[in-house]
């Protein structure tokens, strides 16, 4: 998913090779943040910020990242709730 923060359609182009080369399992899941979110955990975790961590940018990165789960076999989860209810999620596949 790191692939997302490059420009379209670069992205999707770098995606699609590392999908083909790169082994895949039947557990891939994408943790959804939402750009509000993702910017409160990052200001939480840390003083120095990278420039691509912005909400404008969170959100162009997000929408990118997303298309990409859905052209595969991700499981998409939303992220923007309590590690415990992520983990619950995340065992429900198991």
């Amino acid at each position: 998913m790191g692939t997302a923060y490059l420009p379209s359609p670069l992205h999707r182009i770098a995606y699609h090779f590392f999908a083909f080369t790169v082994p895949k399992s039947n557990f891939m899941f994408f943790l959804d943040v939402s750009p509000e979110e993702a910017s409160k955990r990052i200001q939480r975790a840390r003083k120095k910020r990278e420039m691509f961590e912005n909400v404008e940018k969170l959100r162009q990165v997000r929408v990118k990242a997303l298309s990409l789960a859905l052209t595969d076999r991700w499981k998409i989860i939303n992220a923007d709730k309590s590690e415990k209810e992520i983990e619950a999620e995340i065992r429900k596949f198991l």
